[in-house]
């Protein structure tokens, strides 16, 4: 059912069913502004995602990124980043996850300094997840927020002391097919940022806070610039004082980090830190060299934090944000608590520990982990390593990271039970995506898009190269289908035929071959996979 609604020079038109139309979320003058910023954004953010084909190109033809010869001046002067608001200035611990009710609660109340509620990776973004995660951000900013699980028999609510709420929208990449404005989907980005802002930045300042965002998946500076415009507009349309937004930018493409200086200096009145989005970073660096058989990448379990061009991305990080005054937050720890297995968890969570261990050693101010349990023990770390609240005064001038350094091959091997479990994990993953669950626990991970996006970039690449595995056997197509059956088979054995059937499997398994099996590369997962929401 399409319900127009025409106001002023508004042409909006939801596409969603009528008793999905969210009058509260969408009001007479957040129609007008979301309009507005489409009006004015939509046309260069189409123009953008053309030069990211015409960047990948150059890619493909082995053209290697490299630090701009036309901003070598903003790499070498001297100026920082604005002001970093207090509740921002002690990051050491940050927990993250999609934008559900009962999430929403328990990460806020989590210990953890920040929350970052996610419209994007952890997300599928169904109209109603959208929206009621709107819904639900609006009464957490309001403290009103509650839940009761009757299954369980369990209330949940606020605590007196709350993390502080970041929240992140959808990439440039993705649209929202559910709204058009004059005729036209509307970018996923602008409606998720632009509901968010709109509807809490004068209860947020009550509470003397404000409006943060992370800022996913930039690919060149020219993005940043796009969306500082958006901010400033947005500034002007509320009519907050200038920097009143902040944001932190996820470091998680090859092409970004030869430009942190720059996304940072297009952002410099707004950002507050940069992020080292691990998992996303590996999925890129797999992507925009996936053609090239010098860049491939062996079993995603031996690739990690220590591998060199995952190392000198961190370090860069660190020392291109604290140059400039402003936060180097490290990687997501994926793990979660392994229930009744005792032995098992206690190896995860040292894992866990190893890799924090690491991050605050090396300057990062502060981390990323997926689970309520992981909170202590990741600020136990930080607070033994950083007594300070952040460590951007430790400049690390000293290192000197190359391009090379950035491009370096991670060394390893590839496995036939590293083809087996990337695809196991793929279409587990789109199994849990296309029923609506954006964030599955699988195989005591906690896998969201980004590392799903991992397991099939891999699978297309090994194909597209016809790498030899460790067994001697090249991983051509008929050997791809006949492991792809197996794993199915395992599943479905698992779960039984008509679970197979109603938890979206025979779909997955369709969108997997036609992501794994094609010549040309998908750019991202959720793009095929949405059309089915």
């Amino acid at each position: 059912m399409k319900n127009q609604l025409e106001i002023t020079e508004t042409a909006m038109e939801f596409l969603a069913e009528k008793k999905f139309s969210y009058p509260t979320i969408w009001t007479e003058e957040a129609i007008v502004f979301i309009t507005e910023l489409h009006r004015k954004f939509e046309a260069q953010r189409k123009l953008l995602l053309l030069q990211r084909d015409q960047k990948q190109v150059a890619l493909n033809l082995g053209i290697m990124p490299s630090f701009p010869s036309d901003t070598k001046t903003v790499r070498e002067s001297n100026w920082v980043a604005g002001e970093i608001p207090k509740d921002l200035l002690d990051r050491r611990v940050e927990i993250t996850g999609p934008v559900d009710r009962k999430m929403i609660i328990n990460a806020l109340n989590s210990g953890a300094k920040t929350f970052m509620a996610d419209f994007e990776d952890s997300t599928s973004p169904t109209w109603q997840n959208l929206m009621e995660g709107q819904m639900n951000l609006i009464d957490a900013v309001n403290k009103t927020i509650s839940y009761t699980d009757s299954v369980k028999n369990k209330s949940y609510q606020l605590n007196e002391k709350i993390a502080t709420l970041i929240v992140r929208p959808r990439g440039l990449h993705l649209p929202e097919k559910h709204l058009l404005i004059d005729g036209k989907e509307v970018s996923g980005s602008l409606v998720d940022f632009g509901l968010y802002v709109f509807h809490n930045h004068k209860k947020l300042l009550e509470n003397n806070s404000g409006p943060y965002f992370y800022i996913p998946k930039l690919e060149h500076y020219l993005e940043a610039r796009w969306w500082n415009n958006v901010i400033d507009f947005t500034e002007n349309h509320l009519r907050l004082k200038r920097g009143t937004i902040k944001v932190t930018v996820l470091i998680e493409t090859i092409t970004a980090s030869f430009q942190l200086d720059e996304i940072i200096y297009e952002l410099k009145e707004h950002i507050v830190g940069l992020n080292c989005g691990r998992w996303d970073y590996i999925f890129s660096y797999i992507k925009k060299f996936g053609k090239n058989p010098k860049f491939i990448v062996p079993d995603r379990d031996q690739v990690n934090m220590t591998s060199p061009f995952m190392n000198a991305y961190s370090n860069l990080v660190i020392q291109r944000c604290h140059k400039r005054g402003i936060h180097a937050i490290g990687g997501m720890a994926a793990q979660i608590p392994i229930k009744n297995d005792e032995e098992a968890n206690a190896i995860a969570f040292a894992k866990v520990k190893t890799d924090k261990e690491r991050e605050v050693k090396n300057g990062h101010d502060g981390t990323w982990v997926a689970h309520p349990d992981l909170v202590s023990l990741a600020k136990s770390v930080f607070d033994a390593g950083m007594p300070t609240p952040n460590q951007i005064h430790i400049k690390r001038e000293y290192r000197k990271i190359t391009e090379e350094d950035l491009l370096e091959p991670p060394i390893g091997i590839i496995t036939e039970n590293g083809v087996r479990k990337n695809i196991n994990v793929g279409v587990l993953y789109l199994a849990s995506w296309l029923s609506g669950q954006g964030a599955a626990a699988l195989h005591n991970l906690m896998e969201d898009a980004a590392t799903a996006e991992i397991s099939r970039s891999q699978l297309w690449q090994w194909l597209q190269n016809k790498v030899t595995l460790d067994n001697g056997k090249i991983l051509n197509l008929a050997y791809y289908h006949e492991l792809a059956l197996d794993e199915y088979q395992k599943i479905k054995s698992e779960l039984g035929e008509e679970n197979y059937e109603k938890r979206q499997f025979p779909l997955a398994e369709k969108v997997l071959e036609r992501l794994v099996v094609n010549t040309d590369f998908v750019d991202f997962l959720t793009i095929p996979c949405y059309k089915y929401l």
